[in-house]
C-alpha cells in the first residue's frame, strides 16, 4: 500500500502546486498573500472576482481535462498493448469534434453536444480498432496507418462543417478546435467524470494488468476479456467526449504522461490509472498557464504547447519501436 501511496501522494502535492501558480500567475498577478487571504473566503474585490470566478474555473478545467485524456490514453494502451495508442493519434478526439461541432451548427444544448461527442468518439473508437484488427492480430503499423486515415477523414469533415459554417461562429470554433480553455464555463462535469471512471476502472487494475499481457493469457487466467474490452472501449470514449466538449481538440496527453509514467512507476494499473489522473491534469495546468502568459496579454492555444511536447515523443516512441 505504501509503494502506491507515495507516488500518488507526490504528484497530488505536485498538482496543488500547479493549481496554485496557475492561479496566481497572468496578466494580472496575484501575490500569495492575496491568493490566501481569498480562499480563506476574505479579500479585495478584484482579486476575489479575478481568482473565483475566472482563474479558479480554468484552472480546474485544465486539470480536469488533463486528467481524462491521460486516463484514456493509458486505457487504449492497455488495450491495444502499444504506447503509440492516444486518443488524439488514433482519430478518438476527431470524431468527437465532429460530433459536438455537428450539434452546435444544429443549435442543440450543452447536453446534446456531449452526447454527440460521446457518439462521435465511440464511432471513431470501434471503426480504428475494428479496422486494424482485421482478420488478425493488432500490429503498430496497421494501428497508426488506420488511426492516421481515421483521423484524416475526420479532419475533412471538420472543414466541410467549417466552410458551410455561419461567417460570425467561424473563429470562435476554429479557436475551439485548437484547444482552447477560455470558453470553459465549469469544470465540475469533467471532473465528476474523471472522478467515476477512476472509481470504476482503477478496482480492476489486476486485471487489466493480465489483459496488458495478451488476450489468450488473460483468458487462460480467467479474466472475461470482451467484457473488460467493451468497459475499456466506452470509458475512453466518454473521457475523450468530455474532453473535447470542455476544452475542443487537445493532442498528446494521452500519449505522453501514461508513458512517462511507465518509465517512473513501472506498469502497475493499479498506480499508473490514479497517477495518470493527477498527473496529466498538472501537465495541463502548466501548459495552459504558459499559453497564457507567454505572449500576454494575447493567449495560445493549449493545443500548441501540448503538441510541442506531444510531437517528438510520438517520433521518438516511433523511433524507438522499430
Amino acid at each position: 500500500m505504501r509503494q502506491l501511496s507515495l507516488p500518488l501522494g507526490l504528484l497530488l502535492a505536485a498538482a496543488l502546486a500547479a493549481l496554485a501558480l496557475s492561479v496566481s500567475v497572468g496578466s494580472v498577478g496575484v501575490a500569495p498573500g492575496e491568493l490566501w487571504a481569498v480562499l480563506r473566503g476574505g479579500g479585495e474585490v478584484l482579486p476575489r472576482t479575478l481568482i473565483l470566478e475566472l482563474r479558479v474555473p480554468r484552472s480546474l478545467a485544465a486539470f480536469a481535462v488533463g486528467g481524462l485524456l491521460a486516463v484514456a490514453g493509458a486505457l487504449m494502451q492497455v488495450l491495444l498493448r502499444n504506447p503509440l495508442a492516444d486518443p488524439y493519434v488514433l482519430g478518438l478526439s476527431g470524431g468527437a469534434s465532429v460530433g459536438a461541432l455537428a450539434a452546435m451548427l444544429g443549435g442543440m444544448g450543452g447536453l446534446m453536444i456531449s452526447g454527440s461527442a460521446f457518439g462521435g468518439a465511440l464511432a471513431s473508437t470501434l471503426l480504428v480498432f475494428g479496422l486494424a484488427h482485421g482478420t488478425g492480430s493488432w500490429t503498430p503499423s496497421r494501428l497508426l496507418l488506420t488511426g492516421v486515415v481515421v483521423a484524416a477523414g475526420w479532419g475533412a469533415v471538420i472543414t466541410l462543417m467549417l466552410a458551410v459554417s455561419p461567417a460570425d461562429r467561424l473563429p470562435g470554433m476554429l479557436y475551439w478546435l485548437m484547444g482552447d480553455l477560455s470558453y470553459a464555463r465549469t469544470p465540475w462535469p469533467a471532473l465528476a467524470m474523471l472522478l467515476a471512471i477512476c472509481l470504476l476502472v482503477v478496482p480492476m487494475g489486476r486485471s487489466l494488468n493480465v489483459l496488458a499481457r495478451g488476450p489468450l493469457q488473460a483468458a487462460a487466467l480467467g479474466v472475461a476479456v470482451r467484457p473488460l474490452e467493451w468497459v475499456i472501449y466506452v470509458a475512453a470514449s466518454l473521457l475523450t467526449a468530455m474532453a473535447v466538449t470542455t476544452a475542443g481538440s487537445i493532442g498528446f496527453v494521452g500519449l505522453v504522461v501514461p508513458h512517462m509514467l511507465r518509465l517512473v512507476l513501472g506498469n502497475d494499473q493499479r498506480l499508473i490509472l490514479p497517477a495518470c489522473a493527477l498527473a496529466g491534469g498538472t501537465l495541463l495546468v502548466l501548459a495552459d498557464t504558459l499559453a497564457r502568459t507567454l505572449i500576454a496579454p494575447e493567449q495560445l492555444p493549449v493545443g500548441v504547447i501540448t503538441a510541442l511536447l506531444g510531437v517528438p515523443t510520438f517520433l521518438y516512441l516511433l523511433y524507438r519501436s522499430r
